[in-house]
């Protein structure tokens, strides 16, 4: 199985006093199904950067989750480990996945204006995926309506929202929608992890 680092959630508990990093768990499954074995990385850079350096990452997932500090959101830590993991990537020419938040860190990096979309948040959404429709989940409150030289749209909803990008030059790919989500995982997404990340 080849080894990929996973960025986590970062989860607040006031009672202790504690800012948790999580993922759910169906996140592993969903891995196993894609013949991926997940490193977890903390929301420590120091920490995040050893651990792909000494783990010989094959990738990188970005997951879903925290909103970004600047949009309002409280873990600013994420943040920045998640920019210096693309540094990190960009530097080694390793390929890179983002799920939500990660294709929304993804779209930053690269320029693209994002703001607050309406309708976005349902267990059921129709998207065209390279012109073919497909039925996704959708959980994200701020998208885009364009993207960026470098960045082709290759899935759009019916609004007009970017629902995933794939970079010209570079290994890098984003989807909006969340393929660890589903009862049944999707065997397009399978698929698509076991390309990306040239699972044989």
């Amino acid at each position: 199985m080849k080894t990929v680092g996973v960025t986590q959630n970062v989860w607040i508990e006031p009672a202790h006093s504690e800012r948790r990093d999580g993922l759910d768990q169906q996140w592993a499954k969903f891995f196993a199904a894609c013949g991926l074995l997940p490193v977890l990385l903390p929301n420590d850079m120091e920490t995040a950067l050893a651990l792909c350096e000494r783990a010989g990452i094959a990738g990188l997932v970005f997951t879903g989750g925290n909103d970004f500090a600047d949009w309002g959101g409280d873990a600013p830590e994420r943040d920045a480990v998640e920019n210096a993991l693309l540094d990190f990537a960009e530097q080694r020419g390793l390929p890179v996945l983002g799920v939500c938040r990660g294709m929304q860190c993804i779209q930053r990096r690269f320029g693209v204006p994002l703001g607050r979309v309406e309708g976005h948040v349902t267990p059921s959404e129709v998207i065209s995926i390279d012109g073919e429709p497909r039925e996704v989940n959708s959980y994200h409150r701020f998208g885009a309506v364009e993207s960026r030289p470098g960045l082709d749209v290759w899935a759009v909803a019916g609004d007009g929202v970017v629902k995933a990008v794939r970079h010209s030059s570079q290994p890098i790919t984003g989807i909006m929608w969340h393929p660890e989500r589903d009862a049944r995982f999707s065997a397009d997404d399978v698929a698509l992890f076991r390309r990306v990340f040239q699972v044989e």
